[in-house]
Formats: structure tokens, C-alpha cells, sequence
């Protein structure tokens, strides 16, 4: 009788020898989340997180679009398209709603894809978390807690960005400051509460009045300033008018009597961010001194 090999391997617990299973020769073959795991870890930013996210996602499906909902907003994948079918999943961990995944995908859904998906989802939700609280942290540290807009700290890291870049391209940008007038008396005659309603609307009629290049702060009280990504003077003058006729429209603020003066300046190559935030308020000073409710450029 011919000698037959089998392979065996042994039991710690039992010492015994046992052949080796078909069963466990796939268990040893690394399952291809551990990899997604790997490269969702190695990034902080959510949209970076939904784009390497996506890549293992598409071969399970087909999809244009990927956006995830959270109380940060909405974030998605690197030129989502989303103009197709939203399947929605929650993402929960730990019985905490992380918010809500969105694909976007030309074809219907079936139950064993979603079923494929939730397993998948299983790779994203820590690092997603971990992502959402650095997030909010760093929300924290640049955000007014008040309006949303940006802080101070904020608006000094943005200065000098912008002024390194005007350096570097010839590109320069343009510098507005605003403060409300008569806001003291809503807080002292209409309590702080009120004064808080007319700052948060103000800040509402602020991002309604720039463009998605431009980007707005609040430094605290009621003074607010606004990094115009422009180096005309004419594109000033047409977002003060807009901020002016939008606060004179505004039945919040006119109940209370506030409006709004302004000053802007343009950057200068050889400008540093001391120069340029003097110059614009130079400008906010002439607007007072002219009545208020108006805008001044220096």
C-alpha cells in the first residue's frame, strides 16, 4: 500500500493532530475590510475618508455619488455625482447616530446588495467617528459658537494665507470690516436674547450677501469681517450695497433699529496683516463718522 501524507495541524489546547479544512484555509485569507480599515485610518478629513470609502463601495455597486449627513453638514467623495437614485443608511455605533450615508447610484438596490453594504459599513463606522470628533473639535477651536461663522483665530490664520498667496501669485484680495450700529441699546434695552437673534440673523444676511469664494467672521460683539477673494473695488461697493439693502429689508433688525457700517480696503503686495486690518478699519471709522449705515474704502 503506497504511503499517503496528510496534512495536519495541531490542536494547542488538545495536542492532538487534526487535517486541515477547506473552511480554514479561507479564514486565513485577510479579509479585504481589514485593507479598507487600513487606508480609512491613515486620513482625518471626511471627505478624503468618503473617497478611499467609495473605491471599495464600487465593487459592490455602481455608484455616481457618495455624501454623508452629520451634524457638521455634508460631506462626499471627490466629483460626486449626485444626480441619480440617494439610497440612504444610518450609521450608528454604539447606539450613538453618527448621521447618515447617501448613494447615488443608477440602478435599484436590491436586498442582498444593501445586506453587502451593511457589512461594508462595518469597516467605516470607527474611523468615521474618529473623524467626526477631531471634526468637531477642531469646529470648536474656529467656529463662533454663536452665528457658526468663523472665529477670530480663524480669520488671522485665513490673513495671513491670503496675504502669502497675493505675495506668491499677484493676486490680491480685499479686506471688509462691519460693525452694527445702535446694537448696545437692543442689548440693554431688549435684553440679551434679542441681541443675540439680531447678531445670528446678521450673520445669516452676511452669508447670503458673498460668493462661495469669499468667507466671513465674527470676532465677538457685533463686529464681523469679510475676506473678499476680489481686487476691485467695484466688487466692494456691490457687497456692502448688498449687505446694506438686505439688513434695510430685514424686519428683525429694522424692528430694533440696527443697521450696518462698513469698511473695506484692497491688499497690497508689501502689506502685512497689522497694515491691511488698519487700513480697513480706518475705513469702518470714516463710515461711522459719516452717519453710519454706509460703507467707506480706504
Amino acid at each position: 500500500m503506497e504511503n499517503v501524507h496528510i496534512l495536519t495541524q495541531r490542536i494547542p489546547t488538545r495536542g492532538d493532530y487534526l487535517p486541515f479544512s477547506n473552511e480554514q484555509f479561507v479564514n486565513n485569507i485577510p479579509d479585504p475590510t481589514h485593507r479598507l480599515v487600513e487606508q480609512l485610518q491613515t486620513t482625518l478629513q471626511l471627505d478624503e475618508q468618503l473617497t478611499l470609502y467609495a473605491e471599495f463601495a464600487k465593487r459592490i455597486i455602481k455608484l455616481s455619488g457618495l455624501q454623508f449627513h452629520s451634524s457638521l453638514g455634508v460631506a462626499q467623495m471627490k466629483e460626486s455625482d449626485n444626480q441619480h437614485t440617494p439610497y440612504s443608511f444610518d450609521l450608528e455605533v454604539n447606539g450613538e447616530h453618527l448621521g447618515q450615508l447617501v448613494y447615488f447610484c443608477q440602478y435599484q438596490l436590491s436586498s442582498s446588495i444593501q445586506a453587502k453594504l451593511c457589512h461594508l459599513h462595518n469597516a467605516l463606522l470607527y474611523p468615521l467617528r474618529n473623524a467626526l470628533m477631531y471634526n468637531r473639535v477642531l469646529q470648536l477651536a474656529t467656529k463662533d459658537a454663536l452665528t457658526g461663522l468663523n472665529n477670530r483665530s480663524q480669520f488671522n490664520d485665513n490673513l495671513a494665507q491670503k496675504l502669502e498667496r497675493s505675495r506668491r501669485h499677484h493676486r490680491s484680495f480685499s479686506l471688509m470690516l462691519l460693525d452694527l450700529d445702535h446694537f448696545k441699546a437692543v442689548n440693554d434695552i431688549h435684553g440679551h436674547k434679542a441681541g443675540d437673534e439680531v447678531l445670528v440673523e446678521f450673520a445669516h444676511i452676511l452669508q447670503q450677501s458673498i460668493r462661495a469664494t469669499d468667507s466671513v467672521y465674527r470676532f465677538g460683539g457685533d463686529e464681523f469681517a469679510v475676506l473678499i477673494d476680489d481686487p476691485e473695488f467695484p466688487t466692494n461697493k456691490l457687497i456692502a450695497e448688498r449687505i446694506m439693502a438686505a439688513v434695510k429689508n430685514c424686519s428683525l433688525l429694522t424692528k430694533f433699529g440696527v443697521t450696518a457700517s462698513i469698511g473695506f480696503t484692497l491688499a497690497a503686495s508689501h502689506d502685512c496683516e497689522n497694515i491691511i486690518f488698519s487700513r480697513a478699519d480706518k475705513g469702518l471709522y470714516k463710515a461711522k463718522a459719516a452717519g453710519r449705515n454706509c460703507a467707506r474704502a480706504v
